[in-house]
């Protein structure tokens, strides 16, 4: 698995320099990850050697995740083959990227939910790509961190372990902030073809195991979303 280039980032490629002079941002201009590297480095259970595998699929899964958040062309996307790609979460049917937008795109794609709209802690129906970036934004000042904490098999499909991580320091919803320590971890596979683009995305994981984390008040441990139907601080916020 070659390494990409990383143009003034330690984690991922395609971010700066001369073939990023064109991109078109989200956001008016290339993100800044300064502040959420620094949660990485402090909070991280694995430290890879560099070169290794897993230093190489960490670094793919950043620099995709950056691509898939904060490009708005999919001409710009450089981690990806824009006419092949697919995503699928949980094993829903796979959609395109033109169908992933269509769904609002970001974090929209990762809270599809079957749970009746009444007990929706979070709706994605109800959000865009915009509101729903500024709401997650919003709860974790620090960012959301990521780490591969596994990598059971490398390209052309790589399977991997992850975990996000983050603290609530601001407001999500109606929710107050509560300071603590959210974390998410789940299952990946990358599927990648020529030159090492990503043309198959499948993740696996529990949306109520971040929203849980963001919908208790403080010091309690106990509410998640999947407690939706008995538990009196989420009873609502459908």
């Amino acid at each position: 698995m070659a390494s990409p280039s990383f143009n003034g980032d330690k984690y991922r490629s395609y971010l700066h320099g001369e073939e990023e002079k064109n991109t078109k941002w989200r956001f008016g201009s290339a993100p800044n990850y300064d502040v959420v590297d620094k949660l990485f480095v402090e909070g991280r259970t694995k430290v890879w050697p560099p070169g290794s595998l897993e230093e190489k699929v960490q670094n793919l899964v950043k620099t995709w995740e950056m691509e898939m958040f904060h490009k708005t062309c999919f001409e710009d996307y450089k981690s990806v083959d824009p006419n092949n790609y697919t995503f699928s979460l949980n094993g829903r049917k796979p959609i395109t990227l033109e169908e992933k937008r269509k769904l609002g795109g970001g974090y929209n794609s990762f809270m599809q939910t079957s749970l009746p709209e009444k007990y929706r802690g979070y709706n994605p129906a109800e959000e865009t790509v915009e509101s729903s970036h500024i709401a997650f934004t919003k709860a974790f000042p620090r960012g959301f961190a990521l780490e591969v904490v596994h990598v059971y098999s490398g390209p052309p499909v790589i399977v991997y372990k992850f975990r996000h991580w983050g603290y609530m320091e601001g407001p999500f919803k109606s929710h107050a902030p509560t300071g603590d320590l959210v974390e998410l971890y789940g299952i990946a596979i990358f599927e990648v073809g020529e030159q090492m683009k990503i043309v198959k995305v499948e993740f696996f994981l529990d949306r109520g195991e971040l929203l849980g984390g963001l919908m208790k008040l403080k010091g309690d441990n106990s509410c998640g979303e999947e407690e939706a139907l008995s538990c009196p601080f989420l009873r609502s916020t459908g």
